[in-house]
């Protein structure tokens, strides 16, 4: 029997097996900064704006429509997109607020 030049070879150390993996580690930690991290900043700010709206705050849903706040409920917003014309959406449909309104100071 003869053996072929696959079998008289010896085989590879662990160092090797670990140096395959560390690109793959790397793409996943440059893929993490550029991409991930950057998206969880943006949802956190969009939950915090979502959460914070209250009523008298000009808004823009998803679909494009700029309207009021008239009134604030659990899930759902009421807003004014005309005069006498409201509209209820829900909250996580508000992607951006166009004016806060601001808390009136105490006379003292």
């Amino acid at each position: 029997m003869f053996a072929t030049p696959a079998y008289a070879q010896a085989a590879g150390g662990g160092a090797g097996a670990i140096a395959q993996f560390i690109p793959l580690i790397l793409i996943f930690a440059i893929m993490y900064f550029l991409m991930i991290r950057p998206q969880q900043k943006r949802v956190k700010q969009h939950r915090e704006l979502v959460a914070a709206l209250k009523k008298g705050d000009q808004v823009v849903t998803q679909g494009g429509v700029i309207g009021k706040v008239t009134s604030v409920r659990d899930d759902e917003l009421e807003v004014e997109i005309a005069s006498g014309v409201k509209v209820r959406v829900v909250r996580s449909t508000i992607t951006t607020v166009l004016n806060k309104t601001t808390p009136v100071a105490a006379n003292s």
